[in-house]
This record gives C-alpha cells, sequence and structure tokens, in this order.
C-alpha cells in the first residue's frame, strides 16, 4: 500500500514513544521528510508555516530516534516509535498532549491553559508514588511501604508474588489479575523507593526482544562471573 498523502502532499504523523506508549507530538511528512527519517532513524517533519523540512531537536537536542514508522488501515497517517530524549514540546512538557480538555458551564468544551501530559496507566501510577515519596505528610500505605523501606518492600513483594503464584496454580482468572495487579503495585513501590524509573525496567525488557530467553539468562551469568569458565 502506497502512503496517501493528502492536502498539501502531507500526511499526519503521530508520535509515540516506544518504550511507555505515551503520545509525545503530531506533526506532518512529506515524502522526502519521511524518507530522510526512514533513513536516517531521526524524526523529521514538514513544517507548514515555514515552508521546508525541520528535524526534531536539531536545535534544542530534544531529539526523537525513531525505531519503526507504521501506516493506518488506509495509508492515510503515520505512527512513529520513537525514543525521546528529553521533553518532546517546545513548553518543555513531555508530550505535547496536556491540556485537558472539559466542557464549560455551557457546554462547549475548552482546553485547560496548564495541565499534565497525558500518559498511560503505568506512568500515572509512577507519578502518583513519587508524589507520595515527595510529600512526607501524606499518610497512606504507599507512604508506609516507603518509610518502611527494603525490609518492608521485599517482604510484600514476597508475599504478594506467593499469592500471585497460588491464584496461577489454581485460583479464578479474575484472581490471578487481581494478584498480578498486587505484585505489579508494589514492584513500582520498590522501584520508586531505590529512585529506578519504569523506564529503565522496559528499556532492559526490550533490549531482551528476539533474544532467546535462555541465551539471555546465559550471558548475564557470564557477566555475573567474569572470571569463571
Amino acid at each position: 500500500m502506497k502512503i496517501a498523502f493528502g492536502e498539501g502532499k502531507l500526511v499526519p504523523a503521530v508520535v509515540q514513544d516506544r518504550l511507555t506508549g505515551q503520545v509525545r507530538m503530531l506533526a506532518y511528512m512529506t515524502r522526502e521528510s519521511l524518507a530522510r527519517t526512514l533513513e536516517t532513524g531521526r524524526a523529521t517533519f514538514f513544517s507548514r508555516s515555514r515552508g521546508e523540512l525541520w528535524e526534531k531537536g536539531a536545535t534544542s537536542g530534544n531529539t526523537l530516534a525513531v525505531t519503526s514508522v507504521h501506516a493506518d488501515c488506509d495509508g492515510d497517517a503515520l505512527l512513529i516509535l520513537a525514543e525521546p530524549r528529553g521533553p518532546t514540546c517546545h513548553t518543555g512538557s513531555a508530550s505535547c498532549f496536556f491540556r485537558q480538555v472539559d466542557a464549560r458551564g455551557d457546554g462547549e468544551p475548552e482546553a485547560a491553559d496548564e495541565g499534565q501530559d497525558a500518559s498511560a496507566l503505568l506512568e500515572s501510577l509512577e507519578r502518583e508514588l513519587e508524589a507520595r515519596k515527595a510529600s512526607s505528610a501524606t499518610k497512606s500505605y504507599t507512604r508506609k511501604l516507603l518509610d518502611g523501606g527494603a525490609p518492608l518492600i521485599g517482604a510484600k513483594l514476597r508475599e504478594e508474588a506467593g499469592e500471585l503464584a497460588q491464584a496461577i496454580a489454581g485460583e479464578s482468572d479474575e484472581r490471578v489479575a487481581s494478584e498480578a495487579a498486587d505484585v505489579i503495585y508494589h514492584l513500582l513501590v520498590g522501584l520508586a523507593s531505590r529512585g529506578v524509573p519504569l523506564r529503565a525496567v522496559l528499556s532492559a525488557l526490550a533490549s531482551r526482544m528476539g533474544t532467546s530467553g535462555l541465551v539471555e539468562k546465559a550471558s548475564r551469568a557470564q557477566k555475573d562471573s567474569p572470571g569463571k569458565p
């Protein structure tokens, strides 16, 4: 299928964080900018206001390293999966989509002047945990875990993992999902306590894609014991 460039020989391109799924920006591409993006791996678009090509981050340093480009079913829109380096929006926000839209009193939809950029569920949960970590005045279960440190968090992780294993062995699908959610929540608390971002975990997972699990484990074991044959 050929790309269906529309009015002005342009096609809209949505940029999505390849690890978190967060939508970063919307821009437009010409045949030339798409070809350059595919050739260089650097997101390059067409500026409708300036009438010229522009490479994201060429001046700011906030680049988008493209991993793949996908067309929709009609071929008239593109989805770019990329590795963002720095904030994507010119305002300094990670995403250009940070103005939440609500209905005004008269029912007319209106976008807020300020706000927090839209993010997927796990990113939103991570932000909430970071907020709890930063606020010592907050009294919550999360705060209790963080105050308890590695011993308490580790004990809860082992407890929740055991309950998940038991559910997988012989309980309902609903129980498996519920126990898995508990494990993920406590895992994120543990990461927050150490200051390890979820993105680092997703990056580690992504690096193993296409690699045999046995080969990957053997490689790690060798790195952990470089002096052993």
